[in-house]
């Protein structure tokens, strides 16, 4: 994976206000800056960025994190890939990790590649301007030079090897390696895409990776998608997801169609908030990048045997990213149209009726599941517990997972409980809370307040003298982190490395009470010994309660030697306490 010491320069390089003031307009506010939060909507501003600690806070919907965390959500990107994005910008050369698809990738691959792609898009974006037969197709579909001109769509023309004109050196390895040409056996090269309509795909840093082409006459394939690349992995990716970045937070809602075509047909009539998978079925993938996005997807599917098919696909694979503060439901059309045909035809009014009536995940798997199963027999009703049982061990969402055993239930004639033992299932009682002991909270909550203004301090704290509150396993990974890694100077530093584990969301939120608080660092270490100090004090008067316990029990010579030179000890400090 990429060096840790790697994530902490990069974070040292890159400013989060400058970072965040790019994708949204940040105003002075105290010692901070805010905003209106980007991830939800809002009139008045709860967003709160710290340039001196480099994070951010959300008030309203607890979005936290740095600058890595900002860009995974902005821009709906994975872990990986935003630390390449702010690298690229920083200019430093991300460390390769092992595992990587297409190990076989030359220094400096990647970007040809991308080089090689935008140059094959301009060709194809000219050749479209001088092809009055595309043109006219374009016109036929109802799409006007706008819309083409926002997903960058162009015209592959017929012929064998027309890219030589703008490829001078057609028989480059890259070109291949990019999936824009292919070779026979006999060694011949030939353009992959004839006559085609072009529509580039893009990554979410506006960099084409491939390509999908549609038919224009007859011919077949009707789509021709660029294959896998170094660059492109069907799996992973979702077509007009950087164009639909702007709508799909102010709906909050994803429509997933199957198509490009689709996607770009309810561009055109003022849908904007639409992607589409590219010649795959739904992934998981998927449906975790939208979700880093939205809080609602909708899949919008032909009503006919292969969309009920697809959809079913989509709904098994996205049980696993589910969570119970996000929401799926299914569309689907009349026979006859698809999204494209069904907008032209109805506009864009009945289409979002139709989006607002999607049907529920909860209520599609339940039809599915009744209808390959007759529950007027006790046969019937077995397999319908049986058929659900692998899509509930899936779900990671308890509230749901418990509506669909009581519909189970119901339908099946099974107790609510013998659905649960039968499918294996974990009652869902979240247990009580552990009582936290009273021992000096407020002593711990300041030693993190001081530690996460001044991470370097973490280090000196004495981890044996450390009372049992809520705070202390927080601490005790701060100064595990911070002892093993004197580079770790920043809360952004430590905030990455706590991406995941047990203790991040509590500090997660002793660092968001840090941002209203005023904090004089040169104050900073003499506050530090003097917590520690009273730390010091309250250890010792419960050591020496505990002996003096002991000692009326059972009496001096019920002490150890030890205990006794323990307890005189303390005795002579009470003495001069007092």
């Amino acid at each position: 994976m990429i060096p840790d010491s790697f994530i902490q320069d990069l974070l040292a390089r890159v400013d989060i206000v400058d970072l965040v003031d790019g994708y949204v307009p940040l105003k002075k506010a105290g010692a901070n800056y805010a905003a209106c939060c980007p991830f939800h909507n809002e009139k008045s501003p709860s967003f709160t960025v710290s340039p001196t600690k480099q994070f951010y806070h959300c008030f309203g919907c607890g979005a936290h994190g740095t600058a890595i965390s900002f860009v995974m959500e902005y821009q709906g990107l994975g872990f990986v890939d935003a630390v390449k994005d702010l690298a690229t910008r920083a200019g430093m050369q991300v460390p390769e990790s092992e595992g990587r698809s297409f190990k076989d990738e030359k220094p400096g691959q990647t970007r040809t590649l991308i080089e090689i792609m935008a140059r094959a898009a301009q060709y194809y974006k000219d050749q479209l301007k001088q092809s009055p037969k595309a043109i006219e197709y374009c016109k036929k579909r109802g799409l006007t030079g706008e819309i083409a001109a926002r997903f960058g769509m162009g015209y592959a023309p017929d012929g064998w090897q027309n890219l030589q004109e703008v490829f001078p050196d057609y028989n480059a390895d890259e070109l291949k390696i990019a999936g824009l040409v292919i070779e026979n056996e006999s060694g011949r090269r030939y353009d992959r895409f004839r006559d085609r309509l072009m529509i580039p795909i893009i990554n979410p840093k506006g960099e084409i990776i491939a390509f999908g082409g549609r038919i224009i006459d007859q011919g077949e394939p009707k789509y021709l998608n660029s294959p896998e690349t170094p660059l492109f992995e069907k799996g992973r990716e979702l077509f007009g997801l950087p164009q639909a970045r702007q709508a799909l937070r102010e709906t909050d809602t994803a429509i997933v169609t199957e198509g490009y075509m689709d996607v770009i047909a309810l561009a055109q009539n003022g849908v904007g908030n639409a992607v589409a998978t590219l010649g795959t079925a739904t992934t998981a993938t998927h449906v975790t990048k939208l979700l880093r996005q939205v809080d609602r997807i909708v899949f919008c599917f032909d009503g006919d045997n292969a969309g009920r098919k697809a959809a079913w696909r989509a709904l098994e694979n996205s049980l696993e990213a589910l969570a119970d503060n996000k929401r799926l439901a299914f569309i689907f059309l009349p026979q006859e149209h698809d999204p494209d045909s069904y907008i032209r035809e109805f506009g864009k009014e009945q289409f979002d009726r139709q989006v607002i009536q999607a049907m529920p995940l909860s209520d599609f798997l339940l039809r599915e599941l009744a209808q390959r199963c007759d529950l007027t027999s006790s046969e019937g009703k077995a397999q319908l517990i049986y058929e659900a049982k692998p899509l509930l061990l899936k779900l990671p969402t308890p509230l749901l997972r418990l509506q669909l055993v009581k519909r189970l239930a119901e339908a099946s004639g099974f107790a609510q409980g013998e659905v649960e033992r039968l499918c294996e299932l974990k009652s869902y009682t979240p247990s009580a809370p552990p009582r936290a002991k009273r021992t000096a909270p407020s002593l711990t909550r300041n030693l993190l307040r001081i530690v996460l203004h001044k991470p370097q301090l973490a280090s000196q704290l004495p981890i044996e003298l450390l009372p049992d509150t809520p705070e202390r396993p927080a601490l005790l990974r701060l100064h595990e982190l911070v002892s093993a890694n004197d580079e770790t100077s920043s809360y952004a530093g430590l905030r990455e490395q706590l991406r995941g584990q047990p203790e991040e969301s509590m500090i997660e939120n002793a660092a968001s009470e840090l941002l209203g608080q005023p904090f004089d660092e040169d104050e900073a270490d003499e506050e530090f010994r003097d917590t520690l100090d009273k730390l010091q004090e309250g250890s010792q008067r419960r050591a020496f309660a505990e002996l003096q316990a002991k000692a009326h029990q059972f009496g001096v010579a019920g002490l150890s030697a030890a205990e006794k030179m323990a307890y005189i000890q303390l005795l002579s400090k009470q003495a001069n306490r007092s």
